[in-house]
């Protein structure tokens, strides 16, 4: 702490690499308008209830909300030796208004005032990371209606595996960030409780309204324990999880474009805007923005065991430690949002390539599962019309064709009861529309699930700072 400020049982100032070591203003300062927004609460509140006076409540209120504008327009003095973004502004507070400024602390800590601070910005976070889900959920739901009739292989064990549509395998994509976005709204809605007025640790002898800030800020209630308000934090834990989870579905999505883009694949062309060259090869395009999504997510994953480290031994209640939550939350927030950002506006601009998709499907005997289904449909037992299926591709490999080339007659070798329908069952668009089924392919179910999607863009829920815990 700065001695001069705010005094203390210490005879010698604080070391220099002590102060410098310890100063956290260079991470928390983005911390300065939730920090306002709760002092502002706490004045309002102290004023209710007596213990400021109208006259000093009016002069803080008036002084706080004049370094909200200079921190919005870039002009407040940042001081390291303040060492946090809490005490730089009730610093400037005082500086202002003499010692009427230090008033504001009354009934507070600076543990229950950053806990509360950082609430409030995870809350709105939340919030941000929910509406760029949504542009990416827009942007897939318009490519998936553009190419319910472009067929491709779906992939298991990254071996083609069946026909599918483009349109599928996009909607599969979006229920990834569906269940991502649910776990933010389900986390910020555990969080929305408010630790202010616990002050250091065992709340105040002053009598604090702690339902009226709470009510003020948009909590849903004060938290109901003290010792637990001021040094919890699980619920940065939880929600960098959330990010970790998102994270981890876009690299799956990058690592996908990749291989789509490359030469072997050719299902995709993500555009010389989200691409680039090499300085000795001049014929290469590389998908480096999706490679740099796919590098990003290790950063996002090490933000959450960074923390999980960081508190997997600490007694209660508030321990120095705790000031090191804050580096790898803003990080993770920071990237994940990026790379949203960076994900949806690739995805908008991205080509893709019927043509080659439809292409792949020749090779790979994607349609080897229809024969055994055809099989079972002539009343034999579905193990049996595996084989047989299995026998069938083998000899379409021997002769060097797709399954659907073969003659009848060498088909019958294999099976006799196979007939001439079977190169029906056997096209893609067939196969693919046999399978309508709730979740499938076939393009009604494919439709309805785009209308589905659309449905609920459009009955989006209020913001999560909104909401109610219930």
């Amino acid at each position: 702490m700065s001695e001069k400020l705010w005094g203390g049982r210490f005879v010698e100032d604080t070391h220099r690499l002590a102060s410098a070591y310890s100063a956290s203003v260079h991470v928390d300062k983005r911390l300065a308008p939730q920090d306002i927004r709760g002092s502002l609460a706490h004045v309002a509140m102290l004023k209710q209830q007596g213990i400021l006076s109208l006259r000093e409540a009016k002069k803080i209120e008036s002084a706080l909300n004049q370094i909200a504008k200079e921190v919005s327009a870039g002009t407040f003095e940042w001081r390291t030796d303040l060492e946090d973004v809490h005490m730089n502004i009730e610093a400037m507070l005082i500086k202002r208004l003499g010692s009427s400024g230090g008033r504001l602390h009354t009934a507070r800590s600076r543990n229950d005032q950053v806990a509360t601070d950082m609430r409030l910005w995870t809350r709105e976070a939340a919030d941000r990371i929910c509406q760029r889900i949504d542009d990416l959920l827009h942007v897939l739901c318009k490519q998936a209606e553009q190419h319910i009739d472009t067929l491709m292989p779906a992939y298991t064990h990254l071996q083609r595996a069946q026909p599918t549509r483009l349109a599928h395998h996009l909607l599969a994509w979006t229920e990834m960030f569906e269940r991502d976005r649910s776990r933010f709204l389900d986390a910020a809605r555990r969080l929305n409780e408010c630790p202010l007025g616990a002050g250091a640790l065992t709340t105040t002898t002053f009598p604090i309204d702690r339902h009226h800030t709470a009510d003020a800020l948009g909590f849903t209630q004060p938290m109901r324990n003290s010792l637990d308000a001021v040094s919890d934090r699980d619920y940065l834990i939880e929600i960098l999880a959330c990010l970790a989870n998102t994270a981890l579905h876009m690299s799956r999505i990058a690592e996908e474009l990749v291989l789509w883009s490359s030469q072997e694949f050719g299902f995709v062309d993500v555009g010389d805007a989200f691409s680039t060259g090499s300085s000795m090869m001049p014929q290469k395009k590389n998908p480096d923005m999706a490679e740099l999504i796919r590098g990003k997510t290790g950063r996002v994953i090490g933000s959450l065991v960074s923390l999980i480290v960081t508190l997997k031994g600490l007694p209660l209640t508030y321990n120095r430690d705790l000031q090191e939550d804050k580096e790898p939350v803003f990080d993770a927030f920071d990237t994940v949002s990026a790379s949203l950002e960076v994900l949806t506006a690739m995805l908008e601009t991205a080509e893709f390539k019927p043509k080659s998709m439809r292409e792949a499907l020749a090779d790979g005997y994607t349609n080897a599962t229809e024969v055994a289904d055809y099989l079972v449909n002539k009343g034999i037992p579905f193990r049996q019309a595996h084989a047989l299926a299995a026998n069938l591709v083998e000899a379409a490999a021997r002769a060097k064709r797709p399954l659907e080339k073969l003659s009848l007659q060498a088909m019958r070798t294999v099976y006799r009861g196979i007939d001439e329908d079977i190169f029906v069952a056997l096209a893609p668009e067939v196969a693919i529309e046999r399978r309508n089924v709730f979740g499938g392919p076939a393009k009604s179910q494919v439709r309805a699930a785009l209308r589905d999607l659309k449905k609920r863009l459009k009955a989006r829920t209020p913001k999560v700072s909104k909401r109610r815990r219930t």
